[in-house]
């Protein structure tokens, strides 16, 4: 039976257990691309994942550049579901703790801390090939996929070829 893919909100199934070589790595990293052009869907596209890996036992963190966005994004995960809560607190620096099963990091994840990290900040940690799972989101918008591809290239060079789901092609 072929192995579910944890960072697609249309599939459902188990994380992976644990890389155990390279294609194995190269399972754990994704990059969405969106076919709606508006930061709106990026955020709720973002929020279905951190949902999926969350119901799946992960700690999960969400990257994002602003505390405008992060209070965009507690607000999405505040009202994500009318049946359940997601557990999650805005971690505003490297400094704090996140004691919560979700973050909304407005600073660099630790890859230890984290089961799976969502990008849709500007940079991409340096550590990127050291996380359990990694996921890019890109909404169609010319500025947002010129920053995914060059994050694509940065994993690129780190050895990394991550599957890519792009939904405009659909």
């Amino acid at each position: 039976m072929p192995e579910s893919n944890p960072h697609s909100p249309q599939e459902t199934g188990s994380p992976a257990a644990g890389p155990s070589g390279p294609d194995d790595q190269n399972q754990r990293y994704w990059f969405h691309i969106l076919a709606q052009n508006t930061p709106s869907a990026r955020n709720l596209h973002a929020v279905k994942l951190v949902d999926k890996a969350w119901q799946q036992g992960d700690r999960v963190c969400i990257v994002c550049d602003s505390a405008e966005h992060a209070e965009e994004l507690d607000d999405l995960l505040w009202n994500f579901s009318p049946d359940a809560f997601i557990p999650h607190s805005i971690v505003p620096d490297s400094a704090s703790t996140c004691t919560d099963p979700v973050g909304i990091l407005l600073c660099p994840p630790v890859a230890e801390a984290w089961d799976t990290v969502i990008i849709l900040s500007a940079t991409l940690p340096a550590d990127a090939d050291r996380f359990k799972r990694l996921a890019l989101v890109a909404h169609n918008d010319t500025a947002v996929l010129d920053q995914a591809r060059s994050h694509f290239k940065q994993l690129r060079a780190l050895g990394i070829e991550p599957r890519v789901h792009d939904q405009r092609k659909r």
